[in-house]
């Protein structure tokens, strides 16, 4: 599931698809986190099932002066019916991996964890273990670090399925 923020400080965010997420309450798991997140961004109710990736990025506009690690997991949904927070999101949808990777309007974050969603589906989620990369971030000239498996070069330059 993807979704478009309705409000961002960042103003080329708001048409860019994005997987639904957000901050930690004090005390919170992380996989609690981002089953409520999905939940109150766009009323999916779901399970967490693994992490998927960490990102981490220094300086980043909108996290309170400190370091942001932001965990990405991979949950299983109970329920496909969207009811999204207007408030939070302008559109929000299921989209198949293969599309979603195709669109042009999309994070290098959301790009990169669609496929590693398509290699666990196609491999195995076992196969997926923490690595790093280092990618471009969504504010010029700044950059975060991407902690995931290894993917192989046809994944990792895969621009659409054949």
């Amino acid at each position: 599931m993807d979704m478009k923020e309705a409000h961002s400080e960042h103003h080329s965010l708001k048409n860019i698809w994005k997987f639904p997420g957000g901050l930690s309450e004090p005390g919170e798991d992380i996989g609690d986190t981002a089953v409520r997140e999905v939940f109150e961004e766009t009323g999916v109710k779901s399970e967490f099932k693994s992490f998927l990736s960490i990102l981490q990025q220094h300086t980043s506009p909108g996290a309170f002066g400190k370091s942001d690690m932001f965990i990405i997991c991979r949950l299983k949904p109970y329920s496909f019916t969207i009811n999204f927070c207007q408030h939070e999101c302008s559109r929000c949808e299921w989209m198949d991996l293969h599309d979603l990777i195709k669109t042009e309007n999309i994070t290098p974050i959301t790009s990169r964890v669609a496929r590693l969603l398509l290699y666990g589906y196609r491999e195995g989620f076992d196969k997926i273990d923490f690595t790093t990369e280092e990618l471009p971030a969504v504010y010029t000239g700044l950059f975060y670090k991407l902690y995931h498996k290894e993917l192989t070069d046809n994944y990792r330059t895969m621009t659409g399925m054949d």
